[in-house]
């Protein structure tokens, strides 16, 4: 009898011990998928999104896994990769820009979806409902600031004063300003405006030549992921040119651009490591409020001021939240 007892009380330590493991094991690891529309998967742009979440205690590969897919610039592929990570039923779709938006919303109703804030006003966008309640599958953060790219030409003005034409490089699909208020923005400067389409990398030497044959003396490149990745390729042709070129992407003026002026683009991602975590603790998105962008972030790089032999004034770098030396 006492045998027995024995017996089914070391059966029952065993099952304590064995059963939270097994549990343990059993539980599914959250996976969170990101839509990319241009960059590599290996791209450094994702590594403050995997900072953020370690502020809430993930850690990549031990109890979440971040699934990122791109079309790397063949936006044709888009749709299929949305429809792929919907099929793997992720936890939370996190989009980069509009058109990532639009793709992921199009693939589902019921997945969160996370927007990283490069997309400009979603209610007039028709992506959200209302700011403070959006109502559908998405939230996230967005930028309203429609004077940016006046800002810009402001500081380039400020920057080199004897410029008095500028091209402006854009992409029409993920331009973020009409044509029209880049206009009105360089009249109030004083400033002749030459429009040049990029809609690929591919266009970047011909846009470089079309900003020479102009007799521009100075470059502004809108908010386009096509400027992001190919950062490194567009500062080299500035400089080739003689160009002073001024960004959207602080990661531009650290690729050899000589200015940038924009939303700093690593405290996005940072930030929605915060809806990430949410999400995945049972909130709704349709509850989560959207949150605007209010930081912005200048930055100038000294090294391309100089080779193009540009004096930046102090007014310019006592406000530069980054100076590259």
């Amino acid at each position: 009898m006492i045998c027995r007892f024995l017996a089914l009380a070391l059966a029952s330590a065993v099952t304590l011990l064995v059963a939270p493991a097994w549990a343990q094991q059993s539980k599914k690891m959250p996976v969170v998928g990101i839509l990319v529309t241009h960059a590599a998967a290996s791209d450094p742009t994702f590594e403050p999104l995997r900072a953020g979440l370690r502020e809430y205690g993930y850690e990549e590969g031990r109890n979440i896994k971040l699934e990122i897919v791109t079309a790397e610039g063949r936006l044709d592929r888009l749709p299929g990769l949305a429809a792929e990570l919907v099929r793997q039923n992720v936890d939370v779709i996190v989009s980069p820009n509009e058109l990532s938006a639009r793709t992921a919303l199009k693939a589902t109703t019921t997945i969160p979806i996370v927007m990283v804030g490069f997309v400009y006003d979603p209610v007039a966008l028709g992506l959200v409902e209302s700011l403070r309640r959006p109502g559908g599958n998405i939230t996230g953060l967005y930028t309203l600031a429609p004077g940016l790219d006046g800002k810009r030409l402001e500081l380039l003005k400020e920057a080199v004063p004897n410029v008095s034409r500028v091209a402006v490089f854009w992409d029409p699909i993920f331009t973020q300003s009409m044509p029209s208020e880049v206009q009105s923005a360089a009249q109030s400067l004083r400033l002749s405006i030459e429009l040049v389409e990029v809609r690929s990398a591919q266009d970047l030497e011909s846009a470089f030549r079309t900003a020479k044959h102009k007799k521009v003396e100075a470059v502004m490149l809108q908010s386009s992921p096509i400027f992001y990745v190919h950062r490194a390729k567009a500062a080299t042709l500035a400089l080739s040119a003689k160009l002073p070129t001024v960004s959207a992407y602080d990661y531009a003026t650290a690729a050899g651009a000589l200015m940038s002026y924009g939303t700093d683009s690593a405290g996005n991602w940072r930030r929605s490591a915060y809806y990430v975590d949410r999400l995945l603790k049972g909130a709704r998105p349709s509850d989560l409020p959207v949150e605007q962008v209010s930081k912005f972030k200048l930055a100038v790089n000294l090294k391309t001021a100089k080779a193009l032999g540009i004096t930046i004034p102090e007014s310019i770098l006592l406000r530069a939240d980054e100076v590259i030396r």
